[in-house]
Order: structure tokens, then C-alpha cells, then sequence
């Protein structure tokens, strides 16, 4: 995939970055960090520059963004409701956990959708979970914009500053999202773990 990326990127410039950003957002599977890190390289080869590229790539995070933003809006909670409905008594939810957890984005959801844009592949997926609560649009392109932002410019600039060695950074950023992914999921244990312990017995 690696070859894939940096063929298309070495032939449309700008455009082909912006397309392969917003693409890696709505298929969170494709590496944004060989996107980013090689596009920063291609600032000191190509005609490209630093602040092209972070502009491309912020652009095409955004619009990927949206798109996962309106899949969120219909995965509403009036859709969610009819889900818990017919599947709950298996999955073990009901029409106020719902609430609840509606509840909980609705009070945190902006820091959570600024916060996760520094997270591996939750930064993508993110975007579903602030259109189901229907978070205000332009306060979520606002922090999405930003959050992109600020991670894009990290990881170009270190693909500039490390030059033929750009694919290294690709290598920590490996490391790092192992790091995140463990931590993720020993959190999500020791959540199942707690809702479990304190939730009511149904009667």
C-alpha cells in the first residue's frame, strides 16, 4: 500500500494528498502517518511546501470528517432506540443506557472530538459517535479543523526534518499506536468491568 501512496502522491501533488487524507478518514485503515510523514519529505524534493501540504491534508481531513459526521446523523438515537429495542435483551442495553451515553458525549463530545483527532484510527471514527449525538456542526468543524491541524503539522514537519529518513518516523508512530491501542483496551476492560459491578440487577 506504501508504494500506492507515495506513486499517487508523487503525481497529483496537493490534490492527490488532500484525496488520500480525506480517503484514510473515512477508511481509517490506511496509514495517514506515511501520508503525512512522506508528504514532508516531498517538501524538500518537489515544489511542494510545508504549508501546502498541511493545508491539503487538513482540507482532506475535514471533508472526511463530514462524511463520517453524516453517517453519525444516521445512526441517530431515534434509529439507535429501535436497535435496543429488538437486540437489547442480548446485548444487554436498554433505552437508558442510551441516554445516558447520549447524555455523557453531549457534556464531554467537544472535548472528546478535539481530543481523539491525536489518537490512531479513533480519530477517524470519532466523527460517527459527534453526528449520532448531533453535535452542533460548526463547533464540530471547528475542533475537528484545529485537532487536524495540529497533528498534521507535527508529522509533516518531522517528515521534513528527517528527509530520506521520513519512513523512521513511520516506524515510532508504529510504537505509538500500539502504545495508544493497549491502553484503549485495558480501559475499555476496566469499563465493562465497573458497569458491569455497578449496574442494578433487572427485576
Amino acid at each position: 500500500m506504501e508504494n500506492w501512496l507515495i506513486s499517487i502522491m508523487n503525481e497529483y501533488g496537493y490534490i492527490g494528498i488532500l484525496l488520500l487524507i480525506a480517503l484514510e478518514n473515512i477508511f481509517p485503515p490506511i496509514p495517514s502517518e506515511v501520508i503525512l510523514t512522506f508528504g514532508g519529505f516531498m517538501t524538500t524534493t518537489t515544489d511542494l511546501t510545508i504549508m501546502g501540504v498541511v493545508i491539503a491534508s487538513t482540507i482532506g481531513s475535514v471533508l472526511g470528517a463530514v462524511v463520517l459526521y453524516g453517517i453519525g446523523l444516521l445512526l441517530d438515537v431515534e434509529n439507535l432506540e429501535k436497535i435496543v429495542d429488538r437486540w437489547g435483551n442480548i446485548l444487554r442495553l436498554t433505552r437508558d443506557d442510551l441516554y445516558k451515553a447520549d447524555a455523557w458525549f453531549d457534556k464531554y463530545g467537544p472535548w472528546t472530538v478535539f481530543f481523539c483527532r491525536f489518537v490512531p484510527l479513533i480519530r477517524s471514527l470519532i466523527s460517527i459517535p459527534a453526528g449520532m449525538s448531533n453535535m452542533n456542526f460548526f463547533l464540530f468543524l471547528i475542533l475537528t479543523t484545529i485537532g487536524t491541524f495540529i497533528w498534521n503539522i507535527v508529522l509533516i514537519n518531522l517528515g521534513a526534518s528527517v528527509g530520506d529518513s521520513w519512513d523512521s518516523i513511520v516506524g515510532y508512530m508504529d510504537i505509538y499506536s500500539n502504545i495508544v491501542y493497549v491502553v484503549l483496551a485495558i480501559l475499555l476492560v476496566l469499563f465493562i468491568f465497573i458497569y458491569i459491578k455497578t449496574r442494578k440487577p433487572r427485576r
